[in-house]
């Protein structure tokens, strides 16, 4: 597709009707085969060994018991390892030499007949280590390290002396933990390595994103590489990029060629070696003319990172762009520890950094004597205050008014502790969404009749967001057929190229593609088309964002109670009122916005993984410990959208939806809780002895 695409959306028929799974029937049956459960003649099973200090080296490895135990196969080490190519990215160049650089990370494993096997002959490999002093004590760390990813500061005005001169000031830190993702399906691996080639059953965000990322690494050309994934049970970020896993399960492969390696990663493993979302400090200083007017605006956020990797939080991320002030300061530091690699986890960077943004608009709005909802409009710029391109559509302020209006914001009393029932304090709450809707360039997509069908082809991933079904709405509509006329095939590299299903891009990008593909098979072949009639189409950038800065807008609403007598705080109900262009498929679009403020609720009342800085290890590393949300902690959630399209966002005039139902609630939350308590509290997660007195 030329930078000069037609912006024309396309004609909907399918699209915007909400059609059940596809492949839903499949997965409640179990006919849907998941990474492990690819049927295997003959397979082996590995099991980690993992390091059990923070930082140091291995001065004795003995693996001699291990190998003696029944059905043990091989016993893999630095001293035996297949060498690794590429080991620029240091996450992924384990199995090197004798250093450790974090706790978990990975000394070796145990291939073995059984997984019982493994797993007992790993227990009995025999480590020695020489520990050095480690540092993982992130708490009061001030920022040293500007991160190589990270965009540059934002210094425009003088801050400080518009600060001076505000009549209402703002000044506060927010802190946000340490979470992990814990989707309900492990990372997990089947790998194969026969006849020169790897074949990689796994589960991934992205077939060819992983693919040319651990060719490199192996030493392999990308088409020794085949990765299969129809079926991904979650990700939310954590399998959009390869972790250590992957080369570890592939290294077995190489150690025991022509049987299949199984490799799932236990829950626990998942604490230390499939990323996580690091904990970050934001000071936020904000200065305003009484009316609510921001004159000065000042965002400073700290993230841990590791010494192995670095990965920064981008917290400062929507600072760059939320609310305008003539004098702004936005910097963005990480501490380097040793520690286990963060990574992605859903909408990162924005996620935390809404939080200490959003809070301290509350807290301003209060200073001001000003609704929220009212200080919010007061500063809802029409250009983006960090590149000065005229925004798609900011309907920031759309999605309050009506949030306002179906939330029953009107009634809220506005001052807090005023409301009782029974022993609980009852409170509402406001927060502001936003999410970047970008389109990634590099998909491709093929279309064939096969007489009676037509195939449509994409090596795209469904994360269980229904990527399998709105695939086939948008090319049905491209083609001008019915959906049962459509058969997709996604989720491997023998199939056309697609980027990652990450940062709310994948169903903007592949459609892209599919729509491309489909009109040129509709130019060359018409729609009475002979069979093995085929053609091809590509998803390149959009041009749009070169003149337009291109962003998704939301707003959330919450009612929470509070316990007078034990500050235990439940969530009563949310509402998420969304701006993010035509919605393909309202059914899935849903579950999508209602998953994300799950997630929110999860961040703002139970998710903290805890981290002893004496070993460098996450105590609570576990679901028994790891609170995430349950459904006795979710109670009525409720989402809708703005009826509109977008075609400065491509030909489906659609934007992502996969992040931005987080981005925000946890504020949301926050907020409400101070106006059920009068107490401001500025951590997260939100825990009931800081609403007692004393």
């Amino acid at each position: 597709m030329s930078e000069q695409e037609p912006q024309e959306l396309l004609e909907a028929h399918a699209i915007g009707t909400d059609p059940v799974r596809l492949e839903g029937a499949d997965k409640v049956r179990g006919r849907a085969p998941y990474a492990y459960e690819h049927p295997m003649d003959d397979p082996l099973f590995l099991f980690p060994v993992q390091a059990q200090i923070a930082r140091g080296r291995v001065s004795e490895l003995d693996v001699a018991a291990a190998e003696k135990v029944d059905g043990v196969v091989h016993v893999l080490t630095h001293l035996n390892a297949p060498p690794l190519e590429d080991t620029s990215d240091r996450e992924l160049a384990i199995l090197r030499d004798d250093r450790v650089g974090f706790r978990g990370q990975y000394l070796g494993a145990v291939l073995a007949e059984t997984p019982e096997a493994a797993r007992e002959a790993a227990g009995l490999v025999e480590v020695r280590y020489e520990a050095e002093d480690h540092d993982a004590d992130f708490r009061g760390r001030p920022g040293r390290e500007e991160p190589e990813d990270a965009e540059d500061d934002v210094d425009t005005g003088d801050v400080e002396a518009a600060l001076g001169q505000a009549e209402v000031v703002h000044e506060a830190t927010y802190t946000t933990p340490m979470e992990h993702n814990n989707p309900m399906e492990p990372h997990t691996t089947t790998a194969l390595w026969e006849g020169g080639t790897l074949t990689l059953w796994m589960s991934t965000q992205g077939v060819h994103p992983a693919r040319r990322k651990l060719a490199p690494v192996l030493g392999l050309e990308p088409e020794q590489v085949r990765i299969i994934s129809p079926h991904v049970g979650g990700g939310f970020g954590s399998k959009g990029v390869p972790h250590a896993d992957l080369v570890l399960a592939a290294l077995a492969a190489f150690a025991a060629p022509g049987r299949p390696v199984k490799y799932a990663v236990s829950r626990q493993q998942m604490f230390s070696i499939t990323g996580y979302r690091a904990p970050t400090v934001q000071h936020v200083r904000l200065g305003a003319r009484a009316d609510g007017t921001l004159t000065a605006l000042s965002f400073d956020a700290v993230a841990m990172s590791s010494r192995t990797k670095d990965f920064p939080e981008q917290a400062a991320k929507p600072a760059r762009m939320m609310y305008a002030a003539p004098h702004r300061r936005i910097r963005q530091r990480v501490v380097q520890l040793d520690v286990p690699v963060p990574s992605w986890m859903r909408a990162p960077g924005d996620a935390p950094g809404m939080v200490g943004l959003e809070i301290a608009m509350d807290e301003l709005a209060v200073s001001c004597g000003l609704d929220p909802i009212e200080l919010r409009a007061r500063n809802d710029p029409r250009t983006d205050p960090d590149t000065g391109l005229p925004f798609n559509r900011r309907r920031l302020v759309d999605c309050l008014r009506e949030g306002a209006e179906r939330f029953g914001w009107a009634d809220r009393d506005p001052v807090p502790r005023s409301r009782r029932e029974g022993g609980w304090l009852v409170g509402v709450g406001v927060a502001s969404a936003t999410y970047p809707a970008n389109r990634q360039p590099g998909s491709d997509a093929r279309v064939a009749f096969t007489g009676g069908r037509y195939e449509v082809e994409i090596g795209a991933a469904d994360l269980g967001t229904g990527t399998w079904t709105t695939l086939t709405q948008v090319a049905a509509d491209a083609l001008g057929v019915p959906t049962d006329q459509v058969r997709v095939r996604i989720g491997d590299t023998d199939l056309p190229r697609a980027t990652v299903a990450g940062g709310s891009t994948g169903l903007a990008s592949w459609s892209a593609a599919i729509i491309d593909a489909a009109r040129t098979f509709r130019d060359h072949h018409g729609t009475d088309p002979s069979p093995g009639s085929q053609a091809e189409g590509t998803a390149g950038k959009n041009p749009a964002s070169e003149r337009l800065a291109l962003h998704s807008f939301g707003a959330h609403f919450a009612q929470v109670r509070v316990h007078e007598a034990t500050g235990e705080v439940r969530l009563d109900r949310m509402l998420g009122v969304f701006s993010a262009g035509r919605i393909v498929n309202p059914r899935t679009a849903r579950s999508q916005l209602i998953g994300g403020i799950t997630m929110g609720v999860g961040m703002a009342l139970h998710e903290k993984s805890e981290l002893d800085p004496r070993f460098g290890h996450v105590v609570n590393h576990d679901l028994a410990e790891y609170h995430v949300p349950v459904n006795a902690d979710i109670p009525q959630i409720e989402v809708s959208w703005l009826h509109e399209e977008d075609p400065a966002a491509g030909p489906l005039g659609a934007r992502g939806i996969g992040e931005i139902g987080i981005v925000g609630s946890a504020a949301a939350i926050a907020n409400a809780t101070y106006h059920a308590t009068g107490v401001r509290v500025r951590d997260l997660p939100l825990l009931g002895d800081a609403f007692l007195p004393g």
